[in-house]
């Protein structure tokens, strides 16, 4: 895993799966069903997130990294 965006990884007993969201990258999220598959595939969907967004000349928001409050 290469990204350095924040992570939120849950499960969802609708879908059966863990999900994980990117929250400072909008609708940026994935699922699997298993945490190993999930960082998989989220880490796919980071990587075509930014890739569209360059694309579109849309501004890449920077990693935050640890949020210090709640």
């Amino acid at each position: 895993m290469n990204s350095k965006y924040e992570l939120i990884m849950y499960w969802s007993e609708e879908d059966r799966s863990f999900l994980v969201e990117v929250p400072e990258l909008p609708g940026c999220m994935a699922d699997g069903a298993t945490q190993s598959e999930a960082l998989a595939n989220v880490q796919t969907a980071i990587d075509e997130w930014l890739t569209t967004a360059k694309e579109l000349g849309r501004e890449i928001p920077k990693a935050k990294g640890k949020l210090m409050h709640a």
